[in-house]
């Protein structure tokens, strides 16, 4: 049952903060402002740590970890590469898509511990802290960009 459990539950969320962090790091590189680029390259290597933690888990659980994204995940990063290109705003582009796709990986997690027994729940709710503090940074940064 523990296997089960942590490939049904866990490695989807895996696959979500696999292909987050990469738009994290795609999003660092492509924005004009330094200290956005700063924020955006701490928050990719918290989030690469948080998926590390669970991945041990589910191994831990003696089940088999993601370790790739989705195809899909790629290709929706290249039409919105090329969205946030065209538009005039483009450091405000790349925070809004963030901010979205990170407040859908918190509910997610948050979803997971949620429905899981409190045994399996305790790995996953040792992410949260981490989590909310990207989603912290994302919620500041997105209302500077509103302004």
């Amino acid at each position: 049952m523990t296997t089960i459990l942590a490939g049904t539950i866990c490695n989807p969320l895996i696959r979500r903060g696999i292909d987050l962090c990469r738009l994290y790091r795609r999003a660092a590189s492509a924005v004009n402002e330094p200290g956005l680029r700063a924020v955006l390259e701490e928050d990719a290597q918290t989030l690469a740590a948080v998926i590390a933690d669970v991945q041990h888990e589910v191994e831990q659980a003696g089940g088999e970890p993601r370790t790739r994204g989705s195809w899909r995940a790629a290709l929706r990063w290249r039409l919105f590469e090329t969205m946030a290109h065209a538009g005039t705003r483009r450091d405000s582009t790349w925070i809004r898509e963030l901010a979205q796709d990170e407040a859908a990986l918190l509910r997610a997690f948050e979803r997971a511990i949620a429905g899981l027994p409190e045994a399996f729940a305790k790995g996953l709710r040792r992410q949260l802290p981490r989590l909310r503090g990207i989603h912290l940074d994302m919620h500041e940064l997105a209302s500077h960009a509103r302004s």
